[in-house]
């Protein structure tokens, strides 16, 4: 694919998981208007959209149709965007900017920022969990969710509980959770190859795992492309964090979005720490590749996924 239509089409889907998320936000009234504020701030304040799209993709690529993949799309990004302002809170990284902008707890204070995290965390669940009742029309996810009729056959049902699954065991205390335990556990103290793996394919690369695992599930692909993409996920996961490390060392804090160097102010073992930039180049170039050679084998393509797997591997924000 062209660098040029590469970018057209990234925009043109990006746009479109925008508008589908904004679909589900909270409207900024009522007594907990403060939290929804937070919230909508969290979620509208930029970022990639990788997880969203990579739902939408799978599910493309093995032949899904209609909209069943919206309401996991806007909750994965719930879930992601609760853990980045957790993640960014004085107890864990204690950072000031992300994405180009303030913090949430910089913006509205530690205790709002902890509650729009776990609000977004619930919220992500409960918008995926309406897929159960969808409609089919855009309309009906900013109207009376106990209104939706209810559309979708036994077999739907079943992939879309399955999926379900996925996502809650992947951001859960076996996935995304359970990495930054390690993470936050093991803050400033040196850290052994295998800690930082298992840090890296749970914080990081369980997510990737789950939004290329839900879009496939949900349109029914073959199990062996199910458990190819969840590998696919991991390499991904592990080599997308490992660059993260390296533009900690080399970008700037204008390109990135984000502080440069917190790496170092905090102590962390990282993959750079452990082995150098120039290993750590070598390995994100070994895992991306071996991500893309799986890719190939899948018994369904979609050229646009695999550019964007290849892109945010060798991304320089």
């Amino acid at each position: 694919m062209e660098k040029m239509d590469f970018e057209r089409e990234l925009n043109r889907r990006r746009d479109h998981v925008n508008e589908v998320i904004r679909s589900y936000l909270p409207a900024e009234e009522g007594f907990q208007k403060t939290l929804f504020e937070a919230v909508n701030y969290s979620m509208l304040a930029g970022g990639k959209r990788l997880r969203p799209l990579m739902i939408e993709c799978t599910y493309e690529m093995f032949g899904g149709q209609g909209r069943l993949a919206e309401p996991f799309m806007a909750g994965m990004e719930m879930i992601h965007t609760h853990s980045l302002i957790h993640d960014d809170l004085p107890a864990m990284d204690n950072d000031e900017y992300r994405r180009g902008m303030k913090t949430t707890h910089i913006m509205y204070g530690e205790a709002i920022a902890i509650l729009a995290g776990d609000a977004l965390l619930s919220s992500g669940y409960a918008a995926a969990a309406s897929a159960f009742s969808m409609s089919g029309s855009l309309e009906d996810t900013r109207g009376d969710r106990e209104k939706r009729a209810v559309c979708c056959g036994a077999e739907t049902g079943l992939r879309i509980a399955r999926a379900l699954r996925i996502l809650a065991l992947k951001s859960g205390m076996d996935g995304m959770i359970g990495g930054q335990s390690c993470d936050v556990e093991y803050d400033g103290r040196a850290l052994s190859e295998g800690q930082l793996d298992f840090i890296y394919r749970y914080k990081t690369g369980a997510l990737i795992e789950a939004s290329l695992m839900i879009g496939a599930i949900l349109a029914g692909a073959p199990e062996e492309d199910v458990a190819k993409l969840e590998a696919i996920g991991t390499d991904v996961g592990v080599a997308f964090q490992i660059r993260d490390d390296i533009l900690d060392q080399v970008s700037t804090t204008g390109e990135l979005g984000k502080p440069v160097g917190s790496d170092e102010k905090n102590h962390k073992t990282t993959y750079v720490t452990l082995h150098g930039l120039k290993e750590a180049e070598r390995q994100v170039e070994l895992l991306s590749g071996r991500a893309i050679d799986s890719f190939d084998t899948l018994s369904a393509q979609h050229p646009f996924l695999r550019e964007l797997l290849k892109q945010l591997i060798k991304r320089t924000k």
